[in-house]
């Protein structure tokens, strides 16, 4: 599957998708077609409209639209964006707050790189924003970044992590959503041996595969049962003309969706089967639960195919972050040098994702870390996605994050933030 025709036929099936909602939808609004009653018009114009939304948000990136924060004295804030680093493969974010004074707490999230943008981790923005000062690594889309901006792989990953924290200085607080986990682990435990001082004062790990055997999943066992040569010939393509990245070698994002809607084809289907029952009897709306949801959820990026098979390999099959045994940069990192960072865990009991305890594994790495610098919390009935982004985070998880956050924070000197810019 690796020519730019595979890439560019699947590109191809979903613009025909695309044209042929728009198509039904459009006939089917003819004035024409209102002479007679005839509700199968209304069921095609239903369906033209559902189907033409969807096909057409899996290539938009989605925008933050982030809501006004109204100040202590009832003023609307405007929140705005401002790139504080910039990277080939992804940015530094920082989420500017009007005129708002800056927090006491100042946070890194560390969106995942699985398919989806750090879009993905709204919901979890908007509840920081209002005690935070919020940055945010924003991966970009490996089909529009040029074949000469080289590779990226988890070393590379791991390395813009240390270069952001870097960047935000000694008192930052980290939180690292799913993928990222293990990768933001390493880079701790990277900053630690080469530069202690850019250690941030906090770690909050919430769901991710820092050991994918001590607990499996759909997710882990098929990364057990098939080769690297398999998943090479299978998953990846090479950029179609239509994009900068034309002849980069991806995990394409349409196929990853493809992977995402199999692991629960019968909810998604009959998800969409009830939007468009509701569009064709005048009940649904530009924003209700179904187009808030899938808007986000259909948007999916390519991914560089040596980031996803390196992570396959080394992170599930070959477990070198669980066994103490990853390398960066020709450096073997070492967790037991963490030894001031404090460590809390966040896992959800339903997580069908990264199951409890593949988080969780992280503690038992931080041998040089003292057991009251470490906590870990395993949230009741909680979902993967509930833990950073629903209910579950805003009832529950959230406040004890700021808990954890404020009982490691001791006030160092504050390095300010700069909008600069890295070739």
């Amino acid at each position: 599957m690796k020519y730019m025709m595979t890439y560019d036929l699947m590109e191809s099936a979903r613009n025909t998708n695309q044209w042929l909602g728009a198509t039904a939808r459009a006939f089917a609004s003819y004035p024409a077609m209102s002479w007679g009653a005839n509700p199968a018009m209304d069921w095609l114009k239903a369906w033209g409209e559902v189907t033409e939304r969807s096909f057409a948000r899996m290539v938009v990136k989605p925008d933050w639209n982030i809501p006004v924060q109204t100040s202590h004295d009832g003023t609307d804030m405007v929140v705005t964006t401002e790139t504080v680093v910039e990277r080939p493969f992804g940015d530094l974010v920082r989420f500017r707050v009007g005129s708002r004074p800056d927090r006491t707490r100042r946070v890194l999230l560390v969106a995942p790189m699985s398919g989806h943008y750090a879009t993905l981790l709204r919901k979890t923005v908007i509840s920081l924003l209002p005690d935070c000062d919020v940055y945010i690594t924003d991966w970009h889309n490996a089909r529009d970044i040029p074949v000469s901006a080289g590779k990226f792989d988890i070393e590379d990953y791991t390395l813009y992590l240390v270069d952001f924290m870097r960047e935000l200085g000694s008192d930052i607080h980290v939180i690292a959503v799913c993928q990222p986990v293990p990768l933001t682990l390493a880079a701790t435990a990277y900053l630690a041996e080469q530069d202690p001082d850019a250690q941030p004062k906090s770690l909050t790990l919430i769901g991710g595969p820092v050991d994918p055997e001590a607990n499996h999943t759909e997710v882990t066992d098929f990364g057990r049962t098939v080769t690297m040569g398999q998943l090479e010939e299978t998953m990846i393509q090479r950029v179609g003309f239509k994009y900068a990245g034309v002849g980069r070698m991806v995990y394409p994002g349409l196929l990853q969706l493809a992977s995402f809607i199999s692991m629960n084809a019968e909810t998604h289907a009959n998800s969409f089967r009830d939007e468009i029952i509701r569009v064709a009897k005048g009940e649904a709306s530009e924003h209700d639960r179904h187009n808030n949801f899938y808007d986000e959820y259909l948007a999916v990026m390519d991914m560089t195919s040596e980031f996803y098979l390196s992570t396959v390999e080394r992170i599930f099959k070959g477990r070198e972050i669980a066994r103490n045994e990853f390398i960066v940069d020709g450096h073997k990192v070492d967790f037991s040098k963490i030894t001031t960072v404090a460590v809390k865990i966040v896992e959800g009991e339903e997580d069908d994702i990264s199951a409890p305890g593949q988080c969780l594994a992280a503690l038992g790495l931080l041998t040089g870390l003292p057991d009251d610098k470490k906590a870990a919390h395993l949230e009741p009935g909680a979902g993967h996605y509930g833990i950073f982004a629903g209910g579950s985070w805003r009832n529950n998880i959230r406040p004890l994050v700021l808990e954890f956050i404020d009982a490691n924070s001791d006030g160092p000197k504050r390095k300010s933030a700069k909008v600069v810019k890295l070739k």
